[in-house]
């Protein structure tokens, strides 16, 4: 396992140009895939109906249906609200319309069942997570330097970290340096929106509704559900000489694609639905690499497994850029 010390460093892991260079000079019709998707927009809006439809029948039985709440957090809204997530994230890369209003407009739509402001928020740090992966100080998904000291391979502590990752990823925002700001227009419109929205469905539908959409936010993101496991797959080390990793489980029907790390890294111009066939048009580049085909097991693997830790954040450093360069692709037999 590549294990790479994190320290504060503003040296980016540059691999996911490179293989975008080598990729568009042996497929250069990979640029057809590039452009729009509104249908991102119609599963936005389809998500938004079905979580405020659930939340109603719930808010209508109230809080001592409180189990029953839970259970449907965790076996629907959870996976609705990640959905919803990536709407949120291919409107923010401006891949659901080509007006960028109605991109940010998509976003919030989507942000609407999470009960918390997120999209704009994301909007403001995600851009330099692609610009300036793996630099500590500019790439929220690096784990802060407490993170690593106190959780280290610690099961229990794993296992506290995962729950609580939606916490733990907003205090992580402090430290950023050159980022859009975060408290700007849309940020502010972002909150008020979901405070208006979040009173609405308290005094309209009642408590319960809100605890569901708060729970099935919660769980989308951390709270040890196998969708968390996706933020161990995207960038912790599994392999050697590699930063990035796949998912390519059954899950991707439900997560809208958002497996496809390394595609979405190379070419984030992409929307979610073409990047399959991104893999395919280019399988020499693909295939070799090391990925992920059960969030599930993942999730057991890292928690259990002291050979996991925080510190196996695979974070590029300028030593470890240099040392890891992009695989030469290896020709891949036709099935």
């Amino acid at each position: 396992m590549n294990v790479i010390s994190i320290s504060s460093t503003s040296s980016a892991d540059r691999s996911h140009v490179e293989r975008r260079r080598l990729i568009l000079e042996a497929h250069p019709d990979v640029r057809t895939l590039f452009g729009k998707d509104d249908v991102t927009f119609k599963i936005a809006a389809g998500i938004f109906a079905g979580q405020l439809l659930i939340a109603a029948i719930l808010g209508w039985l109230g809080l001592a249906y409180w189990p029953l709440t839970l259970l449907l957090a965790i076996c629907v809204g959870a996976f609705a609200n990640h959905a919803a997530f990536v709407a949120i994230h291919d409107a923010i890369h401006n891949c659901v319309f080509d007006n960028p209003l109605y991109n940010k407009l998509t976003a919030l739509l989507a942000d609407l069942p999470n009960a918390f402001p997120t999209a704009m928020g994301f909007r403001c740090y995600h851009i330099k997570h692609h610009s300036h992966l793996s630099a500590y100080d500019y790439d929220a998904d690096i784990p802060s330097h407490w993170e690593v000291e106190w959780v280290g391979n610690s099961t229990w502590r794993k296992a506290l970290w995962l729950f609580f990752f939606p916490a733990i990823q907003l205090a992580r925002l402090s430290r950023l340096k050159g980022t859009v700001p975060f408290m700007g227009f849309w940020t502010y419109v972002n909150t008020a929106v979901i405070l208006l929205f979040d009173l609405f469905v308290l005094y309209a539908l009642g408590p319960n509704a809100l605890l569901y959409l708060a729970l099935s936010f919660w769980f989308s993101v951390g709270g040890l559900h196998p969708l968390s496991a996706r933020w161990v797959q995207e960038h912790f080390a599994f392999g050697p000489n590699q930063g990035t990793f796949d998912y390519y489980g059954p899950l991707n029907k439900v997560a809208l694609n958002i497996g496809y790390h390394n595609e979405h890294h190379d070419f984030h111009e992409i929307p979610w639905r073409r990047l399959p066939e991104l893999t395919e048009m280019a399988p020499e580049f693909y295939k070799p690499l090391g990925s992920h085909y059960s969030w599930l097991a993942l999730l057991v693997t890292f928690v259990f497994d002291p050979r996991y830790s925080l510190q196996t954040r695979s974070a590029n450093v300028e030593l470890a850029s240099a040392a890891q360069p992009v695989p030469t692709p290896v020709p891949v037999p036709a099935e």
